[in-house]
C-alpha cells in the first residue's frame, strides 16, 4: 500500500501535508481491518479513505466484503 500512497498521497490540508507512515492489518478480526499510522489523522477525509478501500479491493480481492478502515495518530 505504501507505493501507491506514495504516488497519489493525501491532500494537503491548510498547507501541512498529511504523511502516512505504517499501515497493518489487525489479526483476528472477522471483518479484514486495516489501521493507516498519519502525522495528522482527523485531516483524511472520506474521498481519500474510499480511495485507499477502492485500492485494498483491487489488488487484494475483497470484492463484495465489508472493509474497516482507521486512520490513527503515529
Amino acid at each position: 500500500m505504501l507505493p501507491i500512497i506514495d504516488s497519489f498521497p493525501p491532500p494537503a490540508h491548510k498547507g501541512k501535508y498529511i504523511k502516512i507512515k505504517y499501515v497493518t492489518q489487525l489479526p483476528g478480526t472477522y471483518i479484514p481491518t486495516f489501521v493507516f499510522f498519519a502525522n495528522l489523522p482527523q485531516w483524511v477525509k472520506d474521498p481519500y479513505k474510499r480511495f485507499l478501500e477502492n485500492k485494498i479491493r483491487a489488488h487484494w480481492n475483497f470484492e463484495g466484503v465489508q472493509i474497516n478502515l482507521f486512520i490513527r495518530d503515529k
